[in-house]
């Protein structure tokens, strides 16, 4: 092999996992980005440098650093998902880069259910058993770190008196903010946190921050019959997280659009000292749809007292 990125797509054909479809049959977006992951993973099999080989032959972890989708259909429990990853154009330093679609099979026809773009690095491991030399075809796309850009770092200081609140959700900022430690289950190759972790962390922070602010999806689905839906999501890795190290993470609503959907933000930090590094972010556009009554499968209108709720301001 002589080129990463040949220009051939790979295909995998799959089902979205059972855990996904908490509403309904719907799968949640979660697992539409499962579902690209397996797919890239799948790229790389499909050339004879799987994560298992990068990993013992050349001491490399393969990790996605950053992941962007449109969501424009639902999925379904059950369907057949057609996942094709293709290569995209390379940028020194920044990764593999590749285009990435999910279709399903409708009525006689061809519809996709995801649009999006993904980004790879290979970073060296700690206790990789790999001793051979990396492939030429490969050198360009290993990094120091997991992580987009070096300089995509944002650090804030912490100062004499403040704690880690006090920076990262003053009051009156209208952000959330919840602190956890990283399991050794949400990590790759003994040591640092991977990008499906913070996959995960998105969702839950949204879950969590809509549950403190009276609009606990559950809720919602009682007594309005409002359905979440997620129509755009990405994930960025800045710096590596490791370990059993504390992962504090801030999420903001940003604005509303049209009175129906959201537009939110996550970071995630880390304390080093009197440092927070930002270590990842997200965002995400989040609305409802209406389930129920004669405006069932309509999107919902948001009311003032829901805006100001999702804004985390005083009425």
């Amino acid at each position: 092999m002589t080129s990463l990125l040949d220009g051939e797509p790979a295909t995998r054909v799959s089902t979205a996992g059972y855990e996904g479809a908490n509403i309904r049959t719907w799968i949640g977006f979660k697992h539409f980005m499962y579902l690209v992951e397996e797919a890239v993973l799948q790229y790389f099999r499909d050339r004879g440098i799987g994560a298992h080989d990068l990993y013992h032959q050349y001491g490399l972890g393969l990790e996605i650093i950053d992941s962007s989708v449109q969501l424009p259909r639902a999925l379904e429990l059950d369907e057949q998902v057609t996942a094709t990853i293709t290569a995209g154009r390379p940028k020194p330093g920044k990764g593999a880069p590749f285009t990435a679609t999910l279709s399903v099979r409708r009525d006689g026809e061809d519809v996709n259910v995801l649009r999006g773009k993904v980004r790879v690095a290979l970073v060296p491991v700690k206790d990789g058993s790999g001793g051979e030399p990396v492939p030429a075809f490969l050198e360009p796309y290993v990094t120091p770190e997991a992580e987009t850009r070096p300089d995509s770092s944002e650090s804030l200081t912490i100062a004499a008196g403040q704690d880690v609140s006090d920076v990262l959700a003053p009051a009156g900022s209208g952000a959330y903010l919840w602190s956890w430690r990283a399991p050794y289950y949400y990590c790759h190759f003994s040591d640092r946190l991977q990008h499906s972790a913070y996959v995960r962390t998105l969702e839950e922070v949204v879950d969590r921050c809509l549950a403190d602010r009276d609009l606990a999806i559950g809720h919602l689905l009682v007594e309005r019959g409002w359905i979440p839906v997620v129509s755009r999501a990405r994930v960025q890795l800045h710096s590596d997280l490791w370990m059993e190290e504390t992962v504090h993470t801030v999420f903001k609503v940003e604005d509303i659009l049209s009175n129906t959907m959201f537009t939110a933000r996550m970071d995630c930090y880390v304390r080093r000292g009197d440092v927070l590094e930002k270590t990842a972010s997200g965002t995400i556009i989040h609305g409802y749809a209406i389930s129920r009554g004669e405006q069932a499968g309509t999107v919902a209108v948001l009311d003032k007292e829901t805006q100001t709720a999702l804004l985390g301001v005083t009425a």
